[in-house]
């Protein structure tokens, strides 16, 4: 295998064990095989501590190092759009989280498999219900059950990022606008005002909507805002007196949930009529993570990955341990933009960049 100089060759074909693993059917709430066969896979290693939270799979090394190491990635899936099997194409794994994430869990259990003498203490989690309501997630469970097992110095997150550290990760939040208006009979439209119509200028105003681009800790972020839901009528003869629009807004790590609100109202509120009743409504948040790049292990992290890193634009739980005071970023093998799409894949060669730069961070540390 190429690489830096030292590495070990992964025991086991990971493009196999990816394959065996998109095999498994795990969409949110039914993660139980995945979790069986990752504990198994786990299970027979001397080095390792192997723990079972529901169906959350937790395994660690003890060796009191000086820094502890904690790769992390979810077991669940979004539900599959006809690759609900693997498919291979010579080198190609193709199907259902092959790249969100099970490749990503092939990997990081592998490496914490193969990392009998490391020169990190090593923590791999591997959590239920990260694609649904952050009040499912397992990372929730194991804080309130076994909190022990997320301290750590750093955590790596094994989401698809083809090999590059994605740094840190944006906020969301969810905003509702209503509209209002005043009913009447469609044939006398103007008895009446029309709440739908009067979203004209919401949706104007989200359209010309420019992105800011914070540049933090080199990484250059870039925030989004889109109507992605929308309300309203009452009957085909009736002019509406109420009208919704939801509203999704990325933003950068510089920002609070309270500022980036604050910032989507400056937008927002001079097309609201507040006589009327118009209205902007925060309905939910995510906090957002910054680079983290500075610790010692994220920063060897991107000398070991050969590339630049570069922001994540998405939300992940990098999010969770940044909140907690834990440096996290984002690293796995297979492409993000293919996340959730019928053309979901990862290839052999990333698997094994991921692989190789993950097991030198845990063999070498901060040497």
């Amino acid at each position: 295998m190429t690489g830096a100089p030292g590495l070990v060759a992964p025991s086991r074909d990971l493009l196999a064990l990816t394959v065996e693993l998109v095999d498994i059917p795990s969409v949110s709430h039914n993660e139980t095989a995945m979790a069986d066969r990752l504990e198994e896979l786990l299970r027979g290693a001397a080095h390792l501590e192997v723990r079972r939270l529901g169906d959350n799979v937790l395994a660690r090394t003890s060796f009191d190092l000086p820094m502890r190491l904690i790769l992390a990635g979810h077991l669940d899936t979004v539900p599959p759009n006809g690759n609900e099997r693997a498919t291979i194409a010579g080198d190609v794994c193709h199907g259902i989280g092959s790249a969100d994430m099970k490749g990503g869990l092939a990997v990081m259990a592998q490496v914490a498999l193969q990392a009998v003498l490391p020169a990190v203490d090593i923590t791999f989690i591997a959590y239920v219900c990260e694609e649904v309501d952050q009040s499912y997630s397992g990372l929730g469970q194991i804080e309130a059950e076994m909190p022990e097992w997320l301290g750590g110095d750093a955590a790596v997150l094994g989401e698809p990022t083809g090999s590059v550290v994605e740094a840190g990760c944006q906020g969301v939040l969810t905003a509702e606008v209503e509209m209002r208006g005043e009913r009447a009979h469609a044939a006398r439209p103007w008895t009446g005002v029309n709440a739908i119509q009067r979203l004209a200028p919401v949706l104007a105003a989200v359209a010309a909507y420019e992105s800011r681009c914070p540049v933090i800790d080199g990484c250059r972020f870039r925030e989004a805002l889109q109507a992605v839901a929308v309300a309203g009528g009452v009957a085909n003869n009736v002019v509406p007196d109420s009208a919704h629009v939801v509203l999704n807004h990325r933003f950068a790590p510089d920002r609070s949930i309270d500022d980036a609100f604050a910032a989507l109202g400056e937008l927002i509120s001079p097309v609201l009529d507040s006589a009327r009743g118009d209205s902007l409504r925060l309905v939910d948040a995510a906090l957002p993570a910054a680079p983290g790049l500075g610790h010692a292990l994220l920063a060897r992290l991107v000398d070991f990955s050969g590339t630049a890193p570069r922001a994540k634009l998405g939300w992940t739980d990098v999010s969770f341990f940044a909140a907690r005071g834990m440096p996290a970023a984002n690293f796995g093998p297979g492409d993000p933009n293919l996340a959730h799409s019928a053309g979901e894949r990862v290839d052999r060669d990333d698997l094994l960049r991921s692989f190789s730069t993950l097991l030198r961070l845990a063999l070498t540390g901060i040497r």
